[in-house]
């Protein structure tokens, strides 16, 4: 079966370090679409038309770029398998404008959480999606990085231990004492819920929270919350990310000195493998904007 062939292709993948969750997703689905059709091995056109379906030019380059490169893999072994065209989506080069979230926003997006969880059963439930949400933007975590969190990795004095996220790399975060607190609380209430799974937040079921599942629920709240109702392209959970590195930058003070030691301080507290990835972010800090490009252009050259 079809799927067997991918669930194997993911698995020698994972194996050499790739987490490929969005990649799994894909190609889960796509076995299943192609199921549908009676065929037991990826054909161009199917794959494309697959493809096709998501909704928007990004997700659609990703779905057949996923696809194309389980094909290359499969067809070595079973030429039954082909291989896919090159061109037929582009990806933008523009990087989406993300969205900076006023206090107020934050505010009404947290209480915005708890009411549409009101109708979960156990206390710990209506709490997830507040506590999910609120640890994202005052510690800056990557959603996968948040969903991924065990109670062992919660280590004394309120620091989490990150392990192995996106550039293979741990790190410890400390937290503020206000997000200490609110998350001692959401602690009690969760070490009280017994799951099938030790992760922090968990579905209904008591297994980890899917991205799938807890993005719906961020689209729902943010319509709930009314955040942003006039911008064409409504806050995404990554705008949260963005919203943390912005407000930290924007209190580092003048200067390029204290501007180069708190952008480097950054790219280590949010995990960025390069200075590069963390001057991404100053873009939505215009007052800070040109003595921070001159101090990352410094740290970048002095590093080369």
């Amino acid at each position: 079966m079809l799927i067997d062939d991918i669930e194997r292709y993911l698995a020698l993948r994972r194996s050499l370090g790739f987490k490929l969750e969005q990649a799994g997703e894909y190609l889960g689905s796509f076995a299943a679409f192609a199921a549908a059709r009676g065929e037991d091995h990826i054909h161009a056109q199917t794959a494309i038309e697959w493809a096709r379906t998501a909704p928007t030019a990004g997700a659609r380059y990703n779905r057949h770029r996923d696809i194309a490169r389980a094909a290359r893999f499969l067809h070595v072994e079973d030429a039954g398998h082909e291989i896919l065209p090159t061109g037929v989506f582009v990806r933008s080069k523009n990087k989406l404008i993300p969205y900076i979230f006023t206090p107020n926003d934050l505010r009404r997006l947290l209480d915005a959480a708890v009411e549409c969880d009101r109708h979960q059963y156990y206390a710990v439930q209506q709490q997830r999606y507040a506590m999910l949400f609120g640890l994202i933007a005052a510690a800056g975590l990557r959603v996968s990085e948040a969903l991924d969190l065990r109670l062992g990795d919660i280590l004394p004095d309120g620091v989490l231990h990150i392990r192995e996220t996106k550039f293979r790399k741990s790190r410890l975060v400390p937290l503020h004492a206000s997000v200490r607190d609110a998350l001692d609380r959401y602690l009690a209430l969760r070490r009280d819920f017994v799951g099938l799974a030790d992760c922090l937040f968990l579905s209904a079921r008591g297994r980890r929270l899917s991205y799938p599942v807890v993005n719906k629920a961020f689209r729902e709240i943010i319509r709930h919350a009314d955040v942003a109702p006039g911008r064409a392209r409504r806050p995404r959970i990554h705008d949260l990310r963005h919203t943390f590195a912005t407000r930290v930058l924007e209190q580092c003070g003048a200067g390029r000195a204290a501007i180069a030691r708190h952008a480097v301080a950054l790219m280590t507290y949010m995990g960025h493998s390069d200075l590069r990835y963390t001057y991404w972010y100053l873009q939505a800090t215009p007052e800070l904007m040109t003595e921070i490009a001159t101090a990352a252009e410094a740290l970048v050259g002095g590093a080369q």
